[in-house]
């Protein structure tokens, strides 16, 4: 396995950061991988320009005055007079692909990439990567600490809240870069290549930006489309619509099930009545990594994380038993289905990362009755009838906030569900829901929306969410 990591690029690195400089680059989009963006390609040497839709001063003034000290050009609150002058855009993953001076700029000839593929292409890094509508994070987390724990030189990058392109700018050669990527990301690749990819699941999420689930499927799988027969892309077993997507890439296919064995790959193998979790080698041998009843983190949903993280780690090289160590002692991650306190016997969780339906289906799941659930938020164009058919027998009431609660309540009381209560605000929800709580209940927050309405980001979210919690003890 071992000199399938050693595949490199000759256009990255030094060489391609050379070509870089005096080039007119304008980067789209100002928040985290933008300004990270801005800062590298300037200290490249580059003739960058900041632009924006918001005005200067809703931009982080902090960060408006390191550009006007290095003489950065700023388009912010509108769009360029001429794009025709940049022979490169950089967007960042916020940025729809298909906005008027962008589809301008292709059309005079400006390559158009997105900031993972920028970081991709100025370093020579090793890239172990990772999309899926959900279990990204938990999954890349858990993989970082598994890398880190084998003594690799380790960056956990992406998605996960740390921009690729600022790692990847100091990072040495055999650093590797676990990436949490997601769809948003990916459309802008190019010639993205990582060492090993996974493909977690596909649910519908984010119709709002790519309109058809085809499309969204279609940006998932071009995290694999440029991988070669000598790497590996491990993919889940028992969702046939990533097995589809498999089909797009030429790399060895590392399959990862919950549900049955595997040629190759990850599965649950049954061994003195327990249930183990297991890696084939691509020569049909077993490796136990540890039992299932091992792991710290809970529900079937992070089972299926833990096997994929576990392939994921296998084929890059690492000893079964440290992978097994590792996830023992994986506690899990901030906002992913998250304990947070116990008062008068009441639980609460704060899975504020449940940003899509599925995502709530599955914290439901995972917590199984007796749950007060708090949701709400930008629906993001959903449908919400799954999330409603799950609520009768595992919740006992539903608290609603944001933009689009009145949809989730229509689609609850067509599924018969009827104890549902509206709120203003997040502080109101955690308060009438330990109004409604009895001893033995779970309040979780698992919103089934993005946070946009009302908060910056899931992570704000969850943390207003467990301040309110603090609150209530006074």
């Amino acid at each position: 396995m071992t000199e399938n990591i050693e595949k490199m690029t000759a256009s990255r690195g030094r060489e391609y950061r050379d070509s870089l400089r005096k080039k007119k680059i304008l980067v789209v989009g100002m928040g985290k991988s933008g300004k990270a963006a801005v800062r590298v390609l300037h200290s490249i040497g580059a003739a960058v320009t900041a632009q924006d839709s918001s005005s200067e001063s809703k931009i982080d003034s902090e960060f408006v005055e390191y550009m006007r000290e290095e003489g950065i050009g700023m388009c912010l609150g509108r769009v360029p007079d001429d794009v025709s002058e940049y022979e490169m855009l950089v967007l960042s993953p916020g940025v729809p692909t298909d906005l008027g001076f962008i589809a301008e700029a292709r059309g005079a000839g400006a390559e158009i990439i997105g900031e993972l593929e920028l970081a991709y292409r100025i370093s020579k890094c090793r890239f172990a990567a990772i999309t899926g509508t959900n279990g990204k994070t938990t999954t890349t987390t858990l993989v970082g600490e598994i890398f880190k724990a084998a003594g690799l030189s380790t960056s956990v990058v992406g998605n996960i809240g740390n921009p690729v392109v600022t790692e990847a700018y100091d990072a040495e050669d055999e650093r590797w870069m676990v990436a949490e990527v997601s769809s948003f990301q990916l459309e802008t690749t190019v010639y993205f290549e990582p060492v090993v990819s996974a493909i977690l699941n596909l649910t519908p999420d984010h119709l709002n930006r790519h309109k058809t689930m085809e499309a969204y499927g279609n940006a998932k799988a071009r995290i694999a489309v440029n991988q070669s027969g000598s790497e590996y892309l491990v993919v889940n077993k028992d969702d046939p619509a990533v097995m589809k997507l498999a089909q797009q890439s030429s790399a060895v296919p590392v399959l990862f099930s919950r549900t049955g064995s595997v040629e190759m790959g990850a599965y649950l193998a049954e061994k003195d009545g327990e249930q183990q979790i297991t890696v084939r080698d691509a020569d049909g041998r077993d490796h136990l990594i540890c039992s299932r009843g091992d792991l710290r983190i809970i529900g079937d949903h992070n089972v299926e994380n833990a096997l994929a993280a576990a392939a994921i780690s296998y084929f890059a090289g690492i000893d079964p038993e440290i992978i097994g160590k590792a996830i023992r002692e994986f506690p899990g991650v901030e906002h992913r289905i998250e304990f947070c306190a116990r008062i008068n016997d009441v639980e609460y969780y704060n899975d504020s990362k449940g940003t899509n339906v599925d995502a709530a289906v599955i914290a439901l799941k995972a917590l199984k009755e007796n749950i007060i659930l708090i949701a709400g938020g930008d629906g993001k164009s959903q449908d919400f009838t799954e999330l409603a058919n799950h609520l009768e027998g595992a919740v006992n009431a539903l608290v609603l906030l944001g933009r689009d609660a009145p949809i989730i309540e229509a689609a609850a009381r067509r599924a018969g569900f009827e104890k549902i209560y509206h709120c203003k605000d997040m502080a109101e929800c955690v308060s009438r829901s330990a109004a409604l709580a009895r001893p033995g209940d779970r309040v979780l927050l698992s919103p089934a929306c993005a946070s946009w309405d009302m908060y910056d980001n899931f992570e704000q979210r969850g943390r207003h969410f467990k301040q309110c919690i603090k609150e209530l003890l006074g």
